[in-house]
């Protein structure tokens, strides 16, 4: 018998955006069971629909269990409350039922009172000031002793994003894209947008920069030039990646190999392994990228395109990394600082061959960014959705094809 039940609450978009039959299928899957009591279904496309579900678990804590699985898709608790707050025992240290966060747009009651958090990205806490008036999403590292933070589900609710009324690629649980479709129609849906954001710039809107987080196989496949070109002409403005990404643009402006190897000869050039290793050593005795691209050392490619332009720059470095250049941010809890300073103001983000940060950017971005990720390898953009980035859009191909094709659609015409 099913001794244990809750009655939650599912409002909004519910039945255009497969909100409901998802609720009810988890609900299901994980073991318990559900009446709905109530169905209210709008009869426009701009009029809400709301239903009222009674969950009915064996035990309490699969009824916990299965609360916490839907409330990512918008399900709350019929008997509001107001959320309990805990006290951070120590700096870095969490209280115990700490709410830890999703990438969706969050509210908490405080004093009978919905106010949304601040900051959202996933797997954080939620601070609320002394004065209980605002709320903030905060890493665990940057949490002091005696901060107040959310603790519980009580008195917490996710706002699932909504089908949006002009469908393109970035549509709500759009299908991902396998290298098996054609990728035309999701080229110009990317274009479309980074277009619309550049106007947006132009006038003054904060909030519409393009970000591309990238790795080295941008620069080994081919995509160097187009990337420049895109940088050149305003479409990107923002650049997170390693050091090797970096290092190979150089290189390939000192010596026309990347790797080692000549991207315009077709093969392996004598001592070209040794390229990188001196592209680094040159740029470290100048003191930084900016004094070697002012300077004329460093006239063409991804960098210099991005210190003329003013485009920000942030370089993480790993374990592996030779060097490192100037500028790299080799402390990888100060990388993810500086590269969370720069998300608030991203409207679109491209992460383009590169597992690691195309994962990190991932966990920084709220839901509401479109966000399209690029790899050869397919098993990365479903790594990325697996970790919780599912409003990312697939694209199984290589880097310099998607990089070429996205500025052959914004106008590159070599």
């Amino acid at each position: 018998m099913n001794h244990h039940q809750e009655c939650v609450v599912l409002q909004g978009h519910i039945i255009d955006s497969l909100l409901l039959p998802k609720v009810l299928d988890l609900i299901l899957m994980m073991g318990g069971t559900f009446d709905l009591e109530d169905v209210q279904i709008g009869k426009t496309r701009e009029e809400p629909s709301r239903a009222r579900i009674v969950i009915r678990a064996t035990s309490k804590a699969l009824l916990d269990d299965i609360l916490k699985a839907i409330q990512p898709h918008g399900a709350s608790v019929e008997d509001e409350a107001d959320c309990h707050i805990g006290i951070a025992p120590n700096d870095g240290v969490l209280p115990d039922d700490f709410y830890a966060t999703t990438h969706l747009p969050t509210q908490i009651r405080l004093k009978e009172q919905w106010i949304d958090v601040e900051g959202i990205e996933m797997d954080l806490a939620v601070r609320v000031d002394a004065r209980q008036s605002a709320a903030h999403a905060i890493p665990m590292g940057e949490v002091r002793k005696g901060n107040h933070i959310v603790i519980g589900r009580d008195g917490v609710r996710v706002v699932p994003l909504q089908r949006p009324q002009e469908r393109d690629v970035f549509g709500f649980m759009e299908s991902q894209v396998s290298a098996e479709r054609p990728h035309g129609h999701v080229i110009a849906d990317i274009a479309t947008r980074m277009r619309h954001l550049r106007a947006q710039q132009r006038q003054g809107r904060p909030q519409s920069k393009v970000l591309l987080a990238g790795g080295p196989a941008i620069i080994h496949a081919g995509g160097r030039e187009a990337l420049t070109w895109l940088i050149e002409q305003g479409f990107i403005n923002m650049l997170f990646c390693g050091n090797a990404l970096a290092a190979h643009d150089m290189e390939a402006d000192l010596y026309g190999t990347s790797l080692g190897y000549g991207l315009t000869a077709g093969r392996t050039v004598r001592h070209g392994h040794e390229h990188h290793l001196r592209t680094i050593n040159r740029i470290r005795a100048i003191g930084s990228i900016e004094a070697a691209v002012t300077s004329g050392v460093i006239k063409h490619g991804i960098m210099a395109a991005s210190v003329r332009q003013g485009v920000p720059v942030v370089m993480a470095g790993t374990i592996r990394d030779d060097g490192p250049l100037p500028g790299v941010i080799t402390d990888s809890v100060l990388a993810q600082q500086a590269m969370r300073a720069q998300i608030p103001r991203v409207g679109l983000a491209l992460l383009v061959a590169s597992t690691l940060h195309a994962v990190a950017t991932g966990n920084l971005l709220p839901a509401t960014v479109p966000t399209v990720c690029v790899d050869v390898n397919p098993s990365v953009p479903t790594k990325l959705a697996d970790r919780g980035s599912f409003q990312a859009v697939g694209l199984v191909m290589d880097a310099a094809s998607f990089l070429t094709e996205v500025a052959r659609a914004l106008g590159r015409t070599t």
